[in-house]
């Protein structure tokens, strides 16, 4: 049991650093992170007697 939590416990870290990594390289190889920019309007009716 203690070695199968062990190897998960690796892989978990490895995990963690393959995806920070992404995280940084992955623009160069033409991953866009970044948010669609697009401005939005919406009326709003208040209320207020």
């Amino acid at each position: 049991m203690g070695r199968i939590l062990k190897w998960l416990f690796y892989l978990a870290v490895l995990g963690a650093i393959l995806l920070v990594g992404y995280a940084y390289v992955g623009p160069y190889f033409g991953a866009d992170f970044s948010p669609p920019q697009t401005e939005v309007r919406q009326p709003v009716d208040l209320n207020v007697e």
